[in-house]
This record gives C-alpha cells, structure tokens and sequence, in this order.
C-alpha cells in the first residue's frame, strides 16, 4: 500500500503568456487546447535527481520510513541524469538509503504506473518491504522551444511514494494493468540520444528533442486509458460508482474528460491539475496524488483509480484502497 506521498517542483513557473513572446502562440490558443495555463521550469544547473531526492525524503518523512529501512528505489524517467549510471543511483546516494537496491525503469509517461506494477510484485512475493517509486522528468531540457506545437505542453517536477506491505484493513494496491504497443513508437518519441543514430548526427539533425504527432497521440491515448480503466474494473467486478477518485496522466485537458467519458466517471470525481504543472510525463501522477492528498481530495480508504499512456506506445492502470 501507499505509505506516504511527497512531490517537488521547480519554483520558477513560465506562463502561457511567457510562451507568447518566445514562439507564435497565444494564452488563449494554449488554454482551449491543452487547459495548461503554466508549467514550472528548473534552472540551468538543477539536476533530475536533486528534484527526486525533495520529492523522495517527503514521502519518506510521510510514510514514517527512514531511507536506510528502503530495499528498492525504482525511478521512472526518460529524462535521467546521465545514459548511465542510473538516475536511481544518483537518488539513493542523495537520501541515504544505503541498504536499497536502484534502478530506472523507462515507460515514459506511464512509467510510475509501470513501477508502481513491480514494486507491488516485490511486496506481495516477499522480495522486499519498503519500496521507493519515483517518477520525474526535466521535460524542458528536451523540447524545442522554437516549436510552438510542443513547448507549451510540458513541465518538470518529480513525485514520490513509498510501497509496504498491505493492512488487515485492506488497505492497499488492488490491482493493476499494463500493455504496450510497439507499432506505436513512432507517435511520440525522441530518437537521439541512443544508439540507432550516432551521437553527432543526431545533434546535426535535430534529433534530441521530443516529438509527436498530435491528432494521432490523442486517438491512442483516449482508446488507451479507456481500454485500461475498463479492463482493470471489470476484471474486479467494480463499476465507476465504486471509485472514489480517478487521477489519469495530466497531459492535457481533453484526453483527460475523454478518458472519464469513457467510463462514465462524473467530473467531481476527476481530479485535474494540468493547468498548473502541464505534462510533467512520469512524475504527473504522483504530483497529483500528491495535490489530491494536500487538498483533500483523496483520504485514507478512499478507491482511487489510475491509469496513464505514453510513448512506445504504453498504457496502463491501477486500482488502490488508498
């Protein structure tokens, strides 16, 4: 189960009327859009794993876990800070958690979902107690700030949970869905930066920033998350009424009130944060538990339902008695 919760920004927040004077873009056309009205942006010299480590020593603090009582950190990012060593690596030394063992998971925007997966058939087989799942990305040291189809969508930010073992009161992760689809890969992507296209080629060609093809990312995304949501509740015999919450991946508002339509889940149950923090990719699910939580939006025994996509093409769900 979900012990505690903790989520760190950058304090620097860019509006959409920032983005006007960078590229041909408008508050208005922004907002109709996306429902993103600003995101927060690091510095030049902030590291992913930094961000990871406030996020992390929250949670921690939260769950009432000292870092040395964690077995696994698993983070979710495509943004690390180096190829290797791992991003987890770098974290494990920032918090102290001596006695873990680390490493990135990659499923992009899904990817805390993906780990959320693993750290739970950890727990249940009885590899480890605590488990760290981190998802975070530094998402404005890839974009192309020249292109106004994708700068305006994204954000950094990190968010942080800590995994035990399940109550007698049943508290816990009830289940969870995952799928992939590799046709896909080509919706949204960032090809430098790996192997397939050698290092200078890929600077040469403008190949390291993110790339998407729009109309075709929202057809998958909705049919995706709809897919998952549906799967995972009837597979445990629940309808919409028996969720409590839904915190879907923040890409923008109309792939979220899609993905809810299509299971018929009322907006007072649908907790949105888009418009402040934008697409944050892995980290946007723990923020907004982390936002649900502080708000009061999400309580202990509450249902809550989640369920994300991202590039590859990837998807998944969950459903966890808070």
């Amino acid at each position: 189960m979900i012990l505690g919760i903790g989520s760190a920004v950058p304090e620097k927040v860019l509006t959409n009327q920032d983005l006007e004077k960078i590229v041909d873009t408008s508050d208005e056309w922004i907002r109709t859009r996306t429902g993103i009205e600003r995101r927060h942006i690091v510095d030049e010299t902030t590291k992913n794993s930094e961000l990871s480590a406030q996020a992390a020593k929250i949670a921690l603090q939260n769950a009432g876990i000292q870092p040395e009582e964690i077995d696994v950190i698993l983070v979710a990012t495509v943004t690390g800070d180096a190829t290797f060593p791992s991003t987890a690596c770098y974290v494990q030394e920032l918090i102290g958690a001596v006695n873990a063992s680390a490493m990135d998971v990659q499923a992009a925007c899904s990817g805390f979902l993906y780990n959320m997966t693993i750290a739970d058939s950890l727990i249940t087989a009885g590899k480890a107690k605590y488990i760290l799942v981190i998802g975070t990305e530094l998402l404005s040291r890839i974009v192309d700030w020249s292109d106004r189809s994708t700068c305006v969508l994204f954000g950094d930010g990190s968010g942080a949970a800590v995994l035990g073992p399940a109550d007698d009161s049943g508290r816990g992760v009830i289940d969870t869905y995952m799928k992939s689809d590799g046709r896909l890969t080509h919706l949204l992507c960032m090809l430098g930066g790996g192997t397939s296209v050698p290092y200078q080629k890929a600077i040469d060609d403008g190949l390291n920033w993110i790339r998407m093809e729009g109309p075709e990312v929202f057809k998958a995304a909705v049919m995706a998350m709809g897919d998952a949501a549906t799967k995972v509740l009837e597979k445990n015999n629940m309808t919409n009424e028996d969720i409590d919450l839904l915190i879907s991946h923040q890409a923008n508002i109309r792939i979220i009130k899609a993905t809810a339509k299509r299971v018929n889940m009322p907006d007072e149950k649908v907790f949105v944060n888009v418009n402040e923090f934008g697409n944050t990719s892995a980290a946007s699910i723990p923020i907004a538990i982390s936002e649900a939580v502080d708000q009061g939006r999400l309580k202990k025994g509450d249902m809550l339902m989640l369920v994300a996509f991202g590039g590859g093409f990837t998807w998944g769900s969950a459903l966890i008695k808070f």
